[in-house]
């Protein structure tokens, strides 16, 4: 890896690491490369940029102080505004830089998606996107089946979370780092994508691979309660009211992180988040 990369990657390491996040640089013309222009990110092909996912941790590391410090707004989901809020931090670690981050769940005015999640995590090397394209003969004749992406390490217990644009830094000579293919065979890409698309609420796709680490019961609760109700859940009050304290049937208690070592909407390569949009969630 280029010194310069090294460096920037162990800046934003430095600020995101410790709160449950993984990094990983690519080039925009790796990712560019697969997609249609309508997709493309309009930079030049060796702008350096980062994928920025989210490990089992960042529930107890990231979300629960979030959720007890004075930043959070009524109107929007908890999770997103805890991940702008560290993608933010990004910046401001950098303020020498010209840096445009990119969430996973934005998207232009026609509905059309910033960014394709997916397609950035598999270039950036952070995680395999299999898709019915993977499979030879597959079985599924006229149905629609979505692709999903699973890593070497948590499987399906993890969410690309968005990236980080480094437009005037330049690397033509970063080497491109394949994802590992930890879903080798065709009988379990298939188990894979039948299981992601049609059983996805029981969780199973995501051992796909056997995890280091998975969800806690605590984290499966609230990402399988529909985005409405996940307020109520923590026992935070509606939009017109105060904050209040946590609800002590869904108890949250601050973690203080440990600085760690340095560590989806249409066919093919169209596709944008972790899960299909009625997902228990990420």
């Amino acid at each position: 890896m280029e010194p310069k990369v090294a460096e920037l990657k162990q800046k934003i390491e430095d600020t995101l690491c410790p709160f449950g996040f993984e990094v990983y640089p690519f080039q925009v013309a790796w990712y560019n490369e697969l997609l249609p222009p309508a997709f493309h990110l309009l930079l030049p092909g060796p702008t350096l940029a980062f994928l920025v996912l989210s490990t089992p941790a960042m529930f107890d590391q990231a979300l629960k102080p979030f959720l007890q410090s004075c930043h959070l707004r009524m109107l929007t989901d908890p999770v997103d505004q805890c991940v702008a809020y560290h993608l933010g931090r990004v910046r401001e670690s950098l303020p020498e830089l010209q840096i445009e981050v990119i969430a996973d769940y934005e998207v232009h005015p026609n509905r059309r998606p910033k960014i394709l999640a997916q397609t950035a995590a598999h270039v950036a090397g952070a995680a395999y996107y299999y898709q019915r394209q993977d499979v030879e003969a597959d079985p599924w004749g006229n149905q629609h089946i979505s692709g999903v992406c699973i890593h070497p390490r948590f499987g399906g217990w993890f969410a690309i979370r968005g990236v980080v644009l480094l437009p005037g830094i330049e690397v033509p000579d970063l080497p491109p780092r394949k994802p590992h293919d930890c879903v080798p065979t065709r009988a379990a890409r298939i188990a894979l994508l039948e299981g992601f698309n049609f059983h996805w609420r029981d969780w199973t796709y995501r051992d796909a691979v056997t995890p280091q680490e998975r969800y806690s019961e605590e984290q499966k609760a609230y990402f399988s309660t529909p985005p409405a109700q996940r307020l109520a859940l923590l026992g935070l009050v509606q939009p017109s009211e105060k904050p209040s304290s946590p609800s002590p049937h869904f108890p949250f208690t601050t973690h203080t992180p440990k600085k760690p070592g340095n560590p989806s909407r249409a066919r093919s390569w169209l596709s944008s988040r972790v899960s299909p949009p009625a997902s228990p969630g990420p």
